[in-house]
Parts: C-alpha cells; structure tokens; sequence
C-alpha cells in the first residue's frame, strides 16, 4: 500500500477538485491523473468516477481517503515525539484567522513565543461561518467562530479546539436615546435601523434571534462585514450594531451594552486537520493560544 496514493485521496476529498489538488502540491492534473489510475490498480477498485465536470470519490476511495487521514496523523504524532526527543519544536506555523479575533489573540501570542524558535506566519480571512473549515487544507491552524454552537458548521472530521466566548454587545452612539440604559432587552431594539453583517456570516444570528423572540422584522440598513466601518458609522449616527465586547474600542463616540433576552455570544476556536494538530509545533502554538484566550477571558 503506497501512502502517497491514500494522501493523494485524502487531498482530493478535502479540496474537492484535481485541479484544487494540482494548484496546491503544485502538480499537472494529468500527472495527478496518471496516479490515480495506477492507485486503482493498485488496489484492484475504482476509486473516483465522473461527477458533472470533475471527478468525485467512489465508496471505496472515500474509505481509502479517511485511511490516508488517519496515517497522516499518525506519522504525525511519531514526528512530534522525535522532535521533542531532539530539543523541542522549531519552524513556522501558518495560522488563518478572523480579523477580530486575531486582534486579541495574536499580539499577545506573537510575544508569548519570543525566543521559543517558532515563527508565525498570519492570514486574515473574514468569511461565512461554514468557509472556515475549508481554510484548515491549506493552514496548520485556523481561527474562527460561530454564534450557533460550540462547534462551526462544516468541521466534521476536523480538530476543533475551544478558545474562549465572547459577549456581542449593542453598539450605540454615545448620544443615542438607548445609551444611558445600562443593558438593553431584544425589545428595545426591535424600531431601531440597524447596521448588519452579510447572510452567513455568524453575527447576523443574532439579529434572527432578536426577530424570533420579539416577532418584529428589524430594519437592517446597511450589511457590512468590516468591524472599524461599522464602528465609525455607528458612532456618527442612530444605527445600532452587533459588535464583539474584547475589540470594540468604547469611547470615541461609540458605547456597547450589554443584550438581554437573547443569546448573544460567539464561539471562537482553532480547527486544524489532525494530522497537522499533531505537529509539535503546531500543538504548541494551539497551547498558546488557549492560555492566552484564557487571560483574555479572565480580563488580563
């Protein structure tokens, strides 16, 4: 059995494509195509079949793929060993994560690994909740959230790691009628004109809830996905917000209460594919990460 074929699989099943698989180990899809061919020989099966323009995994590759998983992280795990017997981890770890986590968490980590002999190498993405997942083919950690559940949408298979939650607040301006209350219920908020995060991205949640609970439909004006826009347009008129508590600057125009009535917190984790969790380097940068989200939580 050649590793080379079930990672081949495995690639395949994560990005979905061979040409995804070409631009990503930099191969030619006819080379890639040439290996498949001789895996299916190999294994005496057929293991992709045509689907639309492309190609998809059989039954039997989907099996064979999920086996090349399990491989790699065990390899993984023995490499890791190896290089904590041989003085401890070393290299650079890729880390894709949502600006406004990333904001409080990696500062604070960049500092945490001074002298350790990792190095981070940074990404910031701001997607849907269900894109995250993709990120992890591509990155030894990725940063994102959910407003919904513990765990994103479309991580099944993957290694999800808590970091810490995070109170969404109501942004206001500070001359805003709501701003001398010192929280607000979803009621409140059902006549204002809102300022909104596009569909699919976590926050908007929120703002379901809020329709949920109260029954009015909320006048969502604007759908913007930058957090500084929205801060400065909140604080320059009546629109309100959903704004995440540790970097929402208050001040400067702009307040953040507390919401009642609704849940309004999100999620933020590390996903990572095993095998690349496994990395020593990795799992010390994972480790990092959630002693530093806990000094964040606790107000450090």
């Amino acid at each position: 059995m050649d590793v080379r074929h079930l990672d081949l699989l495995r690639e395949l099943a994560d990005r979905g494509s061979l040409a995804a698989v070409a631009q990503a180990t930099h191969r030619t899809p006819s080379a890639l195509s040439q290996q498949l061919r001789t895996a299916e020989r190999a294994f005496g099966a057929a293991l992709v079949e045509p689907h639309g323009r492309g190609l998809r995994l059989t039954e039997a590759g989907a099996l064979l793929a999920r086996g090349g998983a399990d491989v790699a992280t065990a390899v993984a795990r023995v490499t890791a060993a190896w290089e904590d017997y041989r003085g401890g981890p070393r290299g650079t770890v890729s880390v894709a994560a949502l600006p406004s986590a990333a904001t409080f968490l990696l500062p604070r980590l960049q500092r945490r690994l001074a002298g350790t002999g990792l190095e981070l190498r940074c990404r910031d993405y701001d997607l849907a909740e269900t894109d995250f997942a993709g990120l992890t083919a591509d990155n030894d950690l990725v940063i994102g959230h959910s407003v919904t559940a513990r765990r994103p949408a479309g991580t099944a298979g993957l290694t999800v790691t808590p970091l810490v939650t995070e109170p969404l607040d109501v942004a206001l301006a500070e001359d805003h009628p709501l701003a001398t209350r010192p929280w607000l219920h979803c009621r409140d908020l059902v006549d204002q004109s809102w300022i909104g995060v596009p569909p699919g991205y976590p926050f908007d949640s929120v703002l379901t809830s809020v329709e949920q609970a109260t029954g009015a439909t909320l006048d969502v004006r604007q759908r913007l996905r930058d957090n500084r826009l929205v801060e400065a347009l909140v604080a320059s008129s009546r629109h309100v917000a959903m704004l995440p508590r540790f970097t929402t600057p208050a001040g400067q125009g702009l307040v953040l209460r507390e919401l009642r009535g609704v849940r309004a917190q999100r999620h933020v984790v590390a996903i990572a594919r095993p095998d690349r969790a496994a990395r020593l380097a990795a799992r010390t940068v994972l480790d990092g990460l959630v002693a530093v989200a806990a000094e964040v939580a606790a107000g450090g």
